[in-house]
């Protein structure tokens, strides 16, 4: 029985030896997995000859291990994966790096694979097989064009070790991969057991923080906080809101301000929520905070952080949108009515969305680190807002199902309580004043590209 080819290639904005090291870092692995795939990496070596990799994936319903060995590793040139044990007959992968010039070199993924089955599993399955490789290797190689950019405007700045919080989430799990693709060194604190070397346990109920926690840090990333959308908001939730930010953030900056060499930089979250519901208006980093409960806690967790700044520490507060990712936040809870075709606009659809996805919010909370001239509230949303509506009938598009489904705002409100009309129902117009100042460049700035991007469309 012969094996199925494919083969993809692809010109990189970057040189051979920088295309081949961001392949061979920590954090690869989830930068080359699109964000549909139900796969977890359980163990990863290397990709140096005999090194293992473990995954966990689902065929179906059904979790399924695939362990993967690596071969022919010849350093800077190429490297292959090949299957062990998994849900292929065969599977030999074969990543290669060719020099095109110095500045851009050429990236060739060349698979040999056997589906099970025999030859009738191979007739029946081979179609389906190939439209799911090449869709999931037109995202691997977009992804990895736009990372290399990224990493080689800032080539000649020195690598950081850089500690984050809140680090397990998905905004946190993205800027780890992202940064120790790029050379760097992400340390992050966990209330987990700290088993793996970039791990740190940390306790942020603690009365105080350990100054170690930090020591030798170049920045901090700070991301922890309680899940705004996890429940509906009681006073008690609400409480349990405002102390995982505002009192985590205060005893982490009087930690950094209490060392003898503090990092140098702190980015510390907050949310567009600081603007409150502002109809139509234009809204930039220099708007008061808006009324409301969460305007009111954007506004106290920003506070929180100014005595760092105060202290010397260079503080930014990425003011973040709605993110669109398949995993996790709005959209993956949007994604499974709208599937079915009982998706619909909320309310009167006329309310500002200031989205962005999730690829661009790591980029630009990296851009951020990475500039100096950077600091004070950022904007993290795309360029173009959109309503209601708008999302709603683009996101029927890419999915190809209708949107006649609309869920009345007192709906929403029976069902959310305050938390609808704060997240669901506000309207919020936001423009990307700093990142467009400060040259950052998006990777899905348009919403209807960012949606076919993250949901492989």
């Amino acid at each position: 029985m012969s094996d199925i080819i494919f083969q993809k290639s692809s010109e990189i904005a970057a040189p051979a030896d920088a295309l081949f090291d961001w392949h061979s870092r920590p954090g690869a692995f989830d930068r080359l997995t699109p964000p549909w795939e139900p796969v977890r990496l359980l163990s990863h070596d290397g990709i140096k000859n005999g090194d293992r990799a473990v995954i966990q994936m689902k065929m179906g319903p059904i979790p399924k291990k695939w362990v993967a060995e690596h071969r022919n590793y010849q350093a800077g040139e190429s490297f292959e994966d090949v299957q062990v044990n998994g849900p292929f007959a065969k599977w030999e992968h074969t990543h290669t790096m060719s020099v095109v010039d110095q500045h851009s070199s050429r990236l060739t993924d060349l698979i040999h694979y056997r589906l099970p089955g025999g030859p009738l599993g191979q007739f029946l399955g081979k179609g389906f097989s190939q439209r799911k490789i090449d869709r999931m290797f037109r995202w691997r190689h977009r992804r990895t064009m736009d990372d290399l950019a990224c990493h080689q405007k800032y080539r000649k700045q020195p690598r950081m070790k850089v500690i984050i919080t809140g680090g397990s989430g998905m905004i946190g799990q993205e800027l780890q991969s992202l940064l120790s693709t790029g050379g760097h060194e992400p340390i992050v604190l966990t209330r987990k057991s700290a088993t793996e070397d970039h791990l740190r346990q940390w306790d942020p109920t603690a009365s105080e923080f350990d100054p170690e926690w930090f020591a030798g840090a170049d920045a901090v990333i700070h991301l922890a906080g309680e899940n705004i959308a996890g429940q509906r908001w009681t006073s008690s939730f609400k409480d349990r809101l405002w102390k995982s930010r505002t009192d985590v953030t205060d005893k982490l900056v009087s930690v950094l301000t209490s060392m003898d060499a503090p990092p140098k930089t702190l980015i510390s979250a907050s949310a567009i929520g600081w603007y409150g519901d502002r109809g139509d208006q234009l809204l930039n980093e220099t708007e008061p905070a808006g009324d409301g409960f969460l305007a009111d806690l954007c506004k106290a967790w920003e506070e929180a952080s100014h005595p760092a700044r105060d202290a010397g520490i260079r503080v930014v507060n990425p003011r973040i949108g709605i993110v669109l990712s398949p995993k996790g936040g709005a959209l993956s809870k949007m994604l499974l009515p709208f599937k079915m075709g009982a998706g619909g606009i909320l309310g009167n659809g006329k309310q500002y969305m200031s989205w962005i996805g999730l690829d661009d919010v790591a980029g630009a909370i990296y851009h951020s680190l990475m500039t100096e001239s950077i600091s004070g509230p950022v904007n993290c949303v795309a360029p173009h807002p959109v309503t209601n509506y708008e999302f709603t009938k683009t996101l029927g598009r890419v999915l190809n199902r209708p949107t006649i489904f609309p869920v009345p705002g007192f709906m929403a409100k029976l069902a959310f309580g305050e938390m609808a009309e704060a997240l669901l129902l506000a309207s919020t117009k936001v423009e990307d004043g700093v990142l467009e100042s400060s040259g950052y460049q998006f990777r899905t700035p348009e919403l209807e590209a960012c949606l076919r991007h993250v949901l492989g469309r």
